[in-house]
């Protein structure tokens, strides 16, 4: 298992029956690819889809269904395409009981920087800065470093799409919340504390608690 896949099926454990969960760009696609048996959700798409499914079968692409990446998707029974008046409602409105979004830096005060590098091109900051806002619970999906700089930094130096709004970061090396200040709750497969501490800039505590990562 790679670490994408690895972190996917994780944030995957995270929903329960009934949830309307938002999925970004990147890693959390491949949530919708990993969901429990037994667990059905309503994934929502900020491009206008509620009620998607994982990814169709190659060859068997409806090019009209693309999730938020731009990727072909599958729309379930009783989902709907809607138009972004009503999807960002949905966003606003707080009727999203989580989204899951990648990130560029993340600190130890639950900052998070995800749409801009200075001095690089880029699209927009999509609906980000209304995800974080808007859904109850964010949870950050991505590797734990980019080459092999940190991730998880003491201060956030990208601008920032949201200010203490994180509530959950999961990589491949661990899972850590923040009820308590950052803290370390589940340590990933074959790796150590210590090489936890090495790859990670910002200071975190460890859960009396601590368990294998969920997977």
């Amino acid at each position: 298992m790679n670490s994408k896949e690895l972190i996917a099926r994780r944030v995957a454990l995270e929903f329960q029956n009934g949830d309307v969960v938002n999925l970004g760009i990147g890693i959390p696609t491949m949530v919708a690819n990993y969901l429990p048996e037994g667990v059905t959700i309503t994934l929502h798409a900020e491009n206008g889809f509620l009620g998607m499914g994982p990814a169709p079968a190659e060859g068997s692409e409806d090019w009209d269904i693309v999730n938020a990446g731009g990727q072909p998707s599958t729309i379930l029974p009783g989902g709907a395409s809607i138009d972004s008046a009503t999807s960002f409602a949905i966003i606003r409105g707080g009727h999203l009981k989580a989204t899951v979004l990648g990130a560029l830096q993340v600190d130890e005060e639950g900052n998070l920087a995800n749409w801009m590098i200075p001095g690089k091109m880029v699209s927009g900051m999509g609906g980000a800065m209304d995800l974080v806002v808007g859904a109850r619970q964010v949870i950050i999906a991505m590797e734990h470093t980019a080459k092999g700089q940190p991730k998880i930094l003491k201060k956030c130096t990208l601008p920032l799409t949201a200010v203490k709004e994180v509530d959950l970061i999961v990589t491949e090396m661990g899972v850590f919340d923040y009820r308590d200040g950052l803290t370390l709750i589940e340590i990933g497969p074959d790796v150590t504390l210590e090489d936890i501490k090495n790859a990670t800039q910002a200071h975190f505590e460890v859960s009396p608690n601590l368990k294998p990562m969920l997977s």
